[in-house]
C-alpha cells in the first residue's frame, strides 16, 4: 500500500512539473507574440495628456486662405491663392477657395468647438492680402486687422492660446505680378507685413510662425509648378515658364532672409515690451534607406539635408548644409557677412509639421526616375514602395504613409542637429484613404485618424522621454478644409463640413480627442464603439 501510494505521488509531482513547464511555455509564448504584434505595428496600449510635461500645449492648426473664404468682403484684395484657384485646371474639379468654410462668418462658432473641444492652443495664419490688399503699395486695412483681432480676442477669453503664421502661402497677387513673388529679393519687404502684424496683435500673441513650410511652398511653386505662381521645367513639369535647377535656390533665399529680417525687426522692437517667442515651421518627411547599402544611407541623409536642413541650417548656423553646398557649388546663393549674423539663431524655436516617412535610393550611383537625378534633388529619389510594399498604410495623400516611428527619429533628428532647440509639432494629420461614392458616415467613423494620432503621440513621447524639448502638438486640421491643389475631396479634419451647408459635424476622432484631453484613460479604441486593426 504503502509503495503504491509514493508511486502515485512520484506520478503526481511529475505531471505537475510537465503541467508548470508547459504553462510557463505557453506564457513565453503569449508574450512574445504580444510583443511582436505591438513592436512590429506600433499600436500602443492607451495614451493621454497628463502622460505630457506640465505646460504641454495641445491644439489644432489652419490656415486662412484654406477656412475663411470672403475672398473680397470687407476690402480685401486679391491674393494669388484667389488668382490661381480660378484657373481652371489648376484645382481637383475646378474647386476654389472662395467659400471654403466660411470661417469668416463662423469664427465665433468654431472657437466655440475648439473650446468645447479643450485644446488650449489654436494655430491659425493671417491672410496677407486681408491686412494690406496691396501689399507694400496700399494701404492697412482696419477691417482686416478688426477681424484677426476678434479671433484672438475670443480665443484668449476662452483659455485658448493664438499660435500665429504670419505667411501660409498666399500673398497679395499685387506683389506676384509686380514683384514674381519671392524670385525677387524686393518681396522682403514680407517685413512691412510682419511689422503690421507686431504692432497690431503682439500685445496677445506669444508664439510667432514668420513663414509656413519654406521649402515644401517652393518645391510645389518653382520645382513642380503646381503652386502659384506654376513655374516649372522638364522632367519636373511642363509649364509656360520657369526652371525648376534655378528658380528655387533664389527662392528659398529670398525666403530665409525675409524671415531673419522679421525676426531681427521683432527682437529689436517688440519681443522684450511684448515677450513673445518667434520661429518658422518646416515640413518634413523621415526617411530610411531603400536598401541596405551605403549607399541609400547617405541618400537618406542627403534627403533630410535637402528638404529640412535647406529651411533650418541657414536660420540655426548661418550657412545651407554642407551636404547642399558639396552638390550645387557656386549654384548655391551666398551669404553676405552682415546676412549671416542675422540669419544665424534668428529662431526661438521650430515647428515641425509632419506626416509620413518615405525610403530614400541613391541617384548617383544607380538609375532612377526623372528629376531624381538633378542636383535639386540631392540626387536623391523618394519613394513610400519597396518591393511593392508600401512602407506603411496608405492614407488620402499618396505620399503620406502611415510610420509612426517616423515622428520619433523626425524628432531625435531635429534634436540632434539644432543641439535640442525648443520645438513644436504645429501639424500631424490623416486624411481617409479616397472612395468613390464615399458617404458621409464613411468620414465621420475616423478609427483609422484615431488610430493614427495615437500611434503618433506615442512615438512622440518616446522622443519627449528621451529628452527632446518638444511644448506643443498641433492636429492638421481642425476642419476639412480646402487642401489645395487637392479641392475638397482631401479631408484632414477633425469635423466634417458638409460643403453645402457648411455645418461642422464632429467625426469620431472629435470624441476621442476630447476624451484624451481631459485625461480619460483609454486603453484600445474599441471604447469608442469601433474595433482596432492591427494592419
Amino acid at each position: 500500500m504503502f509503495m503504491s501510494f509514493c508511486y502515485t505521488l512520484t506520478n503526481l509531482t511529475k505531471l505537475m512539473k510537465m503541467l508548470e513547464m508547459q504553462l510557463i511555455i505557453v506564457l513565453m509564448m503569449f508574450c512574445c507574440v504580444h510583443f511582436h504584434v505591438i513592436s512590429s505595428h506600433e499600436v500602443g496600449i492607451g495614451i493621454n495628456r497628463s502622460q505630457f510635461p506640465e505646460g504641454f500645449l495641445f491644439g489644432a492648426s489652419t490656415s486662412s486662405y484654406q477656412i475663411e473664404g470672403a475672398p473680397l468682403e470687407d476690402d480685401k484684395g486679391f491674393s494669388n491663392w484667389d488668382v490661381f484657384s480660378h484657373t481652371t485646371g489648376k484645382i481637383k474639379n475646378n474647386e476654389n477657395g472662395d467659400i471654403a468654410d466660411d470661417h469668416y462668418h463662423h469664427y465665433l462658432e468654431d472657437i466655440k468647438l475648439m473650446s468645447s473641444l479643450g485644446i488650449n492652443v489654436y494655430r491659425f495664419s493671417i491672410s496677407w492680402a486681408r491686412i494690406l490688399p496691396r501689399g507694400i503699395y496700399g494701404d492697412i486695412n482696419p477691417l482686416g486687422i478688426m477681424f484677426y483681432n476678434k479671433i484672438i480676442d475670443n480665443l484668449l477669453i476662452r483659455g485658448i492660446k493664438p499660435f500665429v503664421t504670419i505667411h501660409h502661402h498666399d500673398m497679395p497677387q499685387e506683389l506676384q505680378e509686380k514683384y514674381g513673388g519671392w524670385l525677387s529679393p524686393l518681396m522682403q519687404d514680407f517685413v512691412h507685413f510682419a511689422e503690421v502684424c507686431f504692432k497690431n496683435f503682439g500685445d496677445r500673441v506669444k508664439h510667432w510662425v514668420t513663414i509656413n513650410e519654406p521649402t515644401l511652398a517652393t518645391d510645389m511653386a518653382f520645382i513642380r509648378g503646381t503652386y502659384p505662381p506654376g513655374h516649372c521645367s522638364p522632367p519636373f513639369g511642363n509649364c509656360s515658364i520657369g526652371n525648376s535647377d534655378v528658380e528655387p535656390l533664389i527662392v528659398m533665399h529670398n525666403m530665409l532672409l525675409s524671415h531673419a529680417k522679421a525676426v531681427e525687426l521683432y527682437r529689436k522692437h517688440f519681443q522684450a515690451t511684448q515677450d513673445g517667442t518667434i520661429g518658422i515651421v518646416a515640413q518634413t518627411f523621415m526617411y530610411e534607406p531603400l536598401r541596405d547599402e551605403e549607399c541609400d544611407r547617405q541618400a537618406k541623409n542627403r534627403a533630410l539635408a535637402f528638404h529640412l536642413g535647406w529651411a533650418l541650417d541657414p536660420l540655426v548656423f548661418g550657412e545651407y548644409p554642407a551636404e547642399m553646398r558639396s552638390i550645387l557649388g557656386s549654384q548655391l546663393p551666398r551669404f553676405s557677412p552682415e546676412e549671416k549674423s542675422i540669419l544665424k539663431g534668428s529662431l526661438d524655436f521650430i515647428g515641425i509639421n509632419h506626416y509620413g516617412s518615405l525610403y530614400a535610393k541613391d541617384c548617383s550611383k544607380s538609375a532612377c526616375a526623372l528629376g531624381a537625378d538633378h542636383p535639386i534633388r540631392g540626387f536623391v529619389e523618394t519613394t513610400g514602395m519597396r518591393d511593392g510594399i508600401p512602407i506603411g498604410n496608405p492614407t488620402g495623400m499618396p505620399r503620406f504613409f502611415v510610420v509612426p516611428r517616423g515622428m520619433e527619429k523626425a524628432v531625435d533628428y531635429i534634436k540632434i542637429r539644432y543641439h535640442n532647440m525648443v520645438m513644436y509639432i504645429t501639424e500631424n494629420g490623416y486624411s481617409l484613404p479616397l472612395k468613390d461614392n464615399a458617404t458621409m458616415q464613411y468620414f465621420l467613423q475616423d478609427s483609422k485618424r484615431i488610430e493614427y494620432h495615437e500611434a503618433y503621440l506615442e512615438a512622440l513621447l518616446r522622443a519627449i522621454r528621451k529628452g527632446a524639448d518638444v511644448r506643443g502638438y498641433m492636429v492638421w486640421s481642425l476642419f476639412d478644409n480646402f487642401e489645395w491643389v487637392d479641392g475638397y475631396g482631401t479631408r484632414f479634419g477633425l469635423y466634417y463640413v458638409h460643403r453645402k451647408t457648411l455645418q461642422r459635424i464632429p467625426k469620431l476622432s472629435v470624441q476621442w480627442f476630447s476624451s484624451f484631453l481631459n485625461n480619460t484613460i483609454h486603453t484600445k479604441t474599441e471604447d469608442f464603439g469601433i474595433e482596432r486593426s492591427i494592419a
